[in-house]
């Protein structure tokens, strides 16, 4: 992958580029940025740039090899590890090497994907993937081996929050000290979610969310038209995975709408209806039989909503981007019932709740939990101003 190939943040490119070509290249690198924005096709770009000695994002005559061996992901300087899980696949002590077909076919098919789009692809949307220490001593074995080709050695580590602490203090020192000509891209969404002993070893490169421009010319070339990318666009707000997504109807934020309209019209019945509280039950039982990464998803969704929700009842309505296609439920009706007296508390408690789940919590307990708050919170009155 090429610098060319990658979405707008050319700001981005020149800086890798020049830093590069002028030998400044650190040993430890973190690229932090939200679902959609590029940080993975980035870091690939990157990796083949210093490791294939490209100029100006362009291939080269002098390492056409090289470049072939990294278009189809087979370099031997080039390693990666990512989330796992045991699987029917794999049945026990999963590391990212037993998965690199899978990988070489996300990265060519999904570049912009998401850590659930990974999972549905290895089949195991139901579990919560993990880098563990069984991947940092693959590391670390594949590290300690020479340059193939003589120049740098890449460990490219993709959604490294998600790496935990035993993997973490096992790669402390290697990335502190690595090598000659090893580097570490460490790609992550959530900064906050790596230990800070590692983030303070790393130089850290924050990246926006795409631009709308970006996007539309982006799904204009995929074959939508400029009404429909710019709508598309506007909608994705800076995450193309998204947009890619809502162009294809094949988005789960569809589906988390349908549960989401279901839950806040129960929640608004429950009120003194015992038979309203019984639908929000099992309501909370059917999504407790989703995977874990589903159910997290659908909560982050949900403060998504409920923010969008509030800037409407604010009047600042050009700052709400989500647009809600089921016919029969308006956001801005809605929106009234979500004010600076419930905001934040229904927040934190969407927030506890993905805490919850990410800790094995029983699912069923957290949303009857969560559903009997929301009922609560939405009949809240807003605060009455003095006259």
């Amino acid at each position: 992958m090429l610098f060319k190939d990658i979405l707008g943040l050319s700001h981005i490119k020149n800086h890798l580029a020049q830093s590069a070509d002028a030998g400044r290249i650190p040993h430890a690198q973190l690229f932090v940025g939200p679902e959609g924005c590029g940080t993975l096709p980035m870091a690939l770009a990157y990796t083949q740039y210093i490791v294939c000695g490209n100029k100006n994002g362009e291939n080269s005559e002098g390492s056409m090899n090289c470049n072939l061996k990294f278009d189809s992901l087979s370099h031997p300087d080039v390693h990666f590890a990512f989330p796992v899980a045991n699987s029917d696949k794999v049945k026990s002590h999963a590391v990212s090497n037993h998965y690199m077909q899978e990988w070489r076919q996300f990265i060519s098919e999904q570049p912009y994907g998401n850590l659930f789009d990974w999972y549905r692809l290895i089949d195991i949307e139901k579990k919560q993937g993990q880098i563990g220490v069984d991947e940092a001593l693959d590391v670390v074995k594949k590290l300690s081996l020479k340059s193939y080709e003589g120049g740098y050695k890449v460990m490219l580590i993709w959604m490294a929050e998600r790496m935990n602490n035993a993997a973490a203090n096992k790669l402390l020192k290697l990335i502190e000290e690595p090598p000659e000509k090893t580097v570490f891209l460490l790609l992550c969404e959530d900064e906050e979610q790596i230990i800070q002993t590692i983030r303070s070893r790393c130089q850290v490169l924050h990246f926006p969310p795409l631009s709308e421009d970006a996007i539309t010319k982006a799904l204009i070339e995929k074959g939508a038209n400029k009404q429909e990318a710019i709508r598309i666009a506007h909608e994705a707000n800076g995450n193309f995975n998204k947009a890619v997504d809502l162009l294809n109807e094949d988005s789960e934020d569809l589906v988390f709408e349908k549960w989401f309209i279901q839950w806040v019209r129960t929640a608004f019945k429950a009120k003194g209806n015992k038979g309203a509280i019984h639908e929000l039950i099992l309501w909370s039982e059917e999504l407790a039989k989703t995977g874990r990464e589903v159910q997290k998803k659908f909560l982050h969704y949900c403060i998504t909503v409920m923010r969008q929700a509030m800037l409407i009842n604010y009047g600042a309505e050009e700052l709400a981007y989500m647009k809600i296609h089921d016919a029969g439920f308006q956001l801005k009706k809605f929106a009234p019932f979500v004010h600076e007296n419930n905001i934040i508390i229904i927040t934190e408690e969407l927030e506890k709740a993905i805490y919850h789940i990410e800790r094995n919590g029983n699912a069923k307990i957290v949303f009857t939990d969560l559903s009997i708050k929301l009922t609560r919170l939405l009949h809240k009155k807003p605060n009455q101003l003095k006259t």
